[in-house]
């Protein structure tokens, strides 16, 4: 039978594709349905809040920084406002070419290349992708005005107010001061500065960063309603949360007296430091390092100022000489010597040594300065006119014990002063099992030896340490026995100038000194600074207030002959330690006295300007 043309199959498979198809139909409704269903129902709040958002935007009110002030109120750093160049890189044009073309002209605008630029924005994109870029700071109002005017050729690109740290007297206590910067991506994951974000600013040297916490305020916030273009709506703010400033923080720095210590070191016109420092509690009063720089030259330093600032190894102005160098000392260290000698018994303060200008130990000599022969001397007689023979022999007769060094490191040579600011460099305090550890492992020639102790007894051969140890030794012998912790840091003032924080730094630790001694030595450095032919009588000979100090000449290998000066004021119950040094200064005398002169002036102003008006002093 032909069933070929029974109607009945065809109307089969047309059903089929017709289920088929509404069952398709039915199922993509039923997944509309349930995605309307997500979006209008489940997460319908989610979504309105997200629409609500993209009409508003919020920005960071950055916080000023508080004052830094000396110990009399003088303000050191404030803030002023500063414009900063933006760019917003949603809005450049999606054009290559144009992208390029604005971003050529930014950098123009900024003495920055493309590829300068580009970078730029690369690694502020890798912390806070985007955040707006700053692309230079302190910008002039001549180019803000461009901008403006041309804002068709540079879209994204805006002109903020931000505020940058003012220096009022330009360079008086950089070190000290330190500088501020925006902070590391490395820097962000440390627990101190939990909650900052990229493009904040911290304390990155100095007091600035010791005291951050202090000094760094609390940001505000502004949201404001834009509309479909981002731009600002008319009468648009939502909500203003205004910024807290940060708290002011007192030094214990006198500005007096820095200001002339700086002058007097910067006289010399040479590489040096120097220091004053309160005996008793550790307060410093004026600390300098010569070169200086002004910290306002790193806001936006040009190519030349980072060559002269960061590539200089010679200059370094950067170095805080009085805290990171590493210098012999000369004969300043022989106050150390004559302890160690007197409180180890191998030498009575009445002892004479017969003086003849020189030592043969071995093949070697050792001489005076000049090989000058200062006959008989005792300790008192040995300290005034600076006998290096005197020295040597005690170092002669420790080389064989370590008492020396024992001395040495007890008051503070050699090992970290536990000073608040972070730059601090490394010292070295020669001794038998350093230079035998060096020996057995190759790195030097030779062993330990008498001569390595007779140069350490008057502060030369391998010592490396720097003015700021040497203060807490020399404040130590003048105390006592008590180890200072040296310090900057007083308190911490509100706007109103409340004191909120007052800074405690205990002494790191005490040893007994004999009382006898300890006079023994004074005398012989009262004498040396301000009586007959002691070795600074010259510079302080008519100085009202009545001293004890030491000058010291150091050799440093490939260089000219160190000066350095120690003073203890007023003598005989001093309260406060000067230190002064001066690379390729000569004797003591010449060069670094005269910077502790300067300092001691300020200190005693009005005692010491009637001499210094009548010329008393040489």
């Amino acid at each position: 039978m032909d069933l070929s043309n029974d109607p009945r199959p065809r109307r089969s498979r047309l059903s089929l594709r017709v289920a088929v198809m509404g069952g398709i139909a039915v199922a993509l409704f039923a997944v509309l349905f349930c995605r309307l269903w997500n979006l209008q129902v489940l997460s319908g709040d989610k979504y309105l809040a997200e629409a609500k958002n993209n009409r508003t935007r919020e920005y960071k009110v950055i916080a000023p920084r508080g004052d830094i002030l000396d110990r009399n109120g003088e303000v050191l750093v404030d803030n002023r406002t500063s414009l900063a160049l933006q760019l917003n890189t949603e809005k450049l044009p999606a054009d290559a070419a144009e992208e390029r073309a604005e971003l050529a002209g930014l950098g123009q605008l900024t003495h920055m290349t493309v590829r300068k630029v580009r970078r730029t924005i690369a690694e502020s994109e890798e912390v806070a992708a985007g955040a707006p870029v700053t692309l230079r700071k302190d910008v002039g109002y001549d180019l803000v005005a461009y901008v403006e005017e041309n804002q068709d050729e540079f879209p994204g690109v805006a002109v903020q107010r931000v505020f940058v740290r003012h220096y009022p007297d330009g360079s008086r206590a950089a070190h000290i001061l330190g500088t501020v910067g925006e902070i590391e991506e490395e820097e962000l994951k440390e627990p101190q500065y939990k909650g900052l974000e990229p493009g904040d600013e911290i304390g990155q040297a100095g007091a600035e960063y010791a005291y951050d916490k202090y000094l760094r305020g609390q940001p505000g916030l502004t949201r404001i309603q834009v509309n479909a273009l981002g731009q600002p709506t008319p009468n648009g703010q939502l909500v203003s949360t205004p910024p807290t400033p940060g708290n002011s923080l007192k030094l214990t720095i006198d500005g007096d007296v820095q200001t002339a210590g700086e002058a007097g070191l910067g006289a010399r016109g040479l590489p040096g430091a120097f220091i004053s420092m309160n005996i008793d509690n550790g307060q410093i009063l004026a600390m300098g390092s010569n070169p200086t720089y002004d910290p306002s030259d790193l806001i936006e330093p040009s190519q030349a100022q980072v060559n002269e600032l960061y590539r200089d190894e010679v200059l370094a102005p950067l170095v805080d000489r009085a805290t990171e160098s590493a210098y012999p000392t000369g004969s300043i260290f022989k106050i150390i010597t004559a302890l160690a000698a007197l409180e180890n018994g191998v030498i009575t303060p009445d002892e004479v040594i017969q003086d003849n200008g020189k030592i043969e130990v071995g093949t070697q000599e050792f001489t005076n300065a000049g090989e000058v022969a200062h006959g008989a001397v005792e300790m008192r007689r040995a300290l005034q006119v600076s006998s290096d023979v005197y020295f040597y022999l005690l170092g002669l007769d420790m080389w064989k014990t370590n008492d020396l060094q024992e001395w040495a490191h007890k008051l503070g040579i050699g090992r970290p002063s536990g000073l608040d600011l972070p730059e601090e460099g490394e010292s070295l305090l020669p001794s038998k099992q350093w230079r035998n550890q060096l020996y057995k492992e190759g790195l030097t020639d030779r062993p330990w030896s008498a001569g390595d102790n007779i140069q350490l007894a008057t502060g030369q051969g391998d010592l490396q340490t720097n003015p700021l140890q040497m203060a807490l030794a020399y404040a130590a012998l003048g105390n006592g026995g008590k180890i200072v912790t040296p310090h900057v840091g007083l308190e911490v003032e509100d706007e109103a100038g409340r004191v909120l924080k007052e800074f405690e730094f205990k002494p790191q630790r005490r040893f007994h000194i004999n009382p006898g001694y300890r006079s023994v030595i004074l005398e012989g450095l009262h004498a040396a600074a301000q009586e007959g032919d002691g070795t600074a009588a010259g510079v302080f000979g008519g100085f009202p207030i009545p001293i004890a100090g030491k000058t010291g000449t150091a050799q440093r290998p490939g260089h000219a002959d160190q000066s350095w000066f120690a003073a203890l004021s007023p003598y005989p119950n001093p309260r406060i330690v000067t230190i002064a040094t001066v690379e390729e200064g000569g004797f003591g005398a010449e060069s670094a006295a005269p910077v502790v002169l300067d300092i001691l002036e300020a200190i005693y102003d009005k005692q010491a300007s009637a001499v210094s008006s009548a010329g008393g002093n040489e």
